[in-house]
């Protein structure tokens, strides 16, 4: 496991921080909605939840997707 988070270190502090950034929004919006903080913060802690392990999953993706192409790219020549 330490290895898994050395590797991604920087994708992990990443997806905390969109966590607490993503559940912040949510409670703002569910408030506005509902009026009850209770409420709101109970409806914007699953979501949010859900979301960061599917953007951790989405970061990884893309950062696999522009190691594929940038050793073809870099063949290229003008």
């Amino acid at each position: 496991m330490t290895k898994f988070i050395q590797t991604n270190a920087f994708t992990l502090k990443k997806t905390v921080s969109y966590y607490f950034t993503h559940i912040t929004v949510a409670v703002l919006v569910a408030y506005a909605v509902t009026g009850h903080w209770l409420v709101s913060i109970t409806l914007s802690l699953l979501e949010p939840s859900v979301q960061t392990v599917v953007y951790f999953f989405h970061e990884r993706f893309w950062s696999r997707t522009k190691r594929k192409k940038t050793p073809a790219l870099a063949s290229v020549t003008p």
